[in-house]
């Protein structure tokens, strides 16, 4: 049965925050408040997991799920290597609105979808979800709704719609303005950005030197 923690009030963040890690340890599904819109999370490094994450959300590995982290120092071990234009993404934008595309290490058994050998990361501004993150460890993570239906909003729209599939609620209040993140592609010869959401083109570009 699924359980819903008011993260605004203590002990329930506490024992939200353990109850969710200890369902992502697990290998269930937790759902967790974003900067942007609330995510349907899972163990980055369970397969079966991500499985059940896709399937919650009625989606196939055609759209495969990024990872959230909870500080900059991880990524160090997530990708083939870390370029100077990723760090200067990092430092301008993290924690923060912008998503990370790189080459994932090849020596990581994980199966996010069909990422072509890329990962996508991003390190969100959330107490709560960072809160997580450290103690967890990077997390596949989705937003929180059904394909094809508006993301959730608060964790009421997100039970809503995922019901009993999600082990643990996290409620940490409505969420900000539902706009995505931007996503910037630094696996080829030249940055790209494949989504223009919180941070601007021109921004992204800026922090590059470009």
């Amino acid at each position: 049965m699924s359980v819903v923690y008011d993260c605004a009030r203590q002990p329930d963040r506490t024992d939200g925050l353990a109850a969710a890690a200890s369902a992502a340890r697990a290998g269930r599904l937790v759902v967790i408040p974003t900067d942007t819109v609330y995510g349907i999370g899972a163990d980055a490094f369970s397969s079966t997991a991500v499985r059940a994450l896709l399937a919650a959300k009625n989606r196939g590995p055609d759209m495969p799920v990024g990872v959230l982290v909870g500080s900059w120092s991880t990524i160090d071990g997530l990708v083939l290597s870390v370029p100077r234009s990723a760090r200067l993404l990092v430092e301008a934008f993290w924690p923060g609105d912008v998503s990370i595309v790189l080459p994932h290490a090849p020596s990581l058994s994980w199966d996010l979808g069909n990422t072509s050998g890329t990962v996508m990361l991003r390190m969100p501004l959330h107490p709560v979800a960072i809160e997580l993150l450290r103690e967890v460890g990077p997390m596949a993570v989705s937003s929180a709704n059904v394909s094809g239906k508006p993301p959730a909003a608060t964790a009421d729209d997100a039970r809503t719609q995922l019901g009993e599939s999600v082990a643990v609620y996290l409620d940490g209040g409505p969420s900000g303005d539902p706009v995505p993140s931007t996503i910037v592609d630094l696996s080829g010869d030249e940055p790209l950005v494949l989504r223009e959401g919180a941070v601007s083109t021109a921004a992204i570009f800026e922090a590059l030197g470009s």
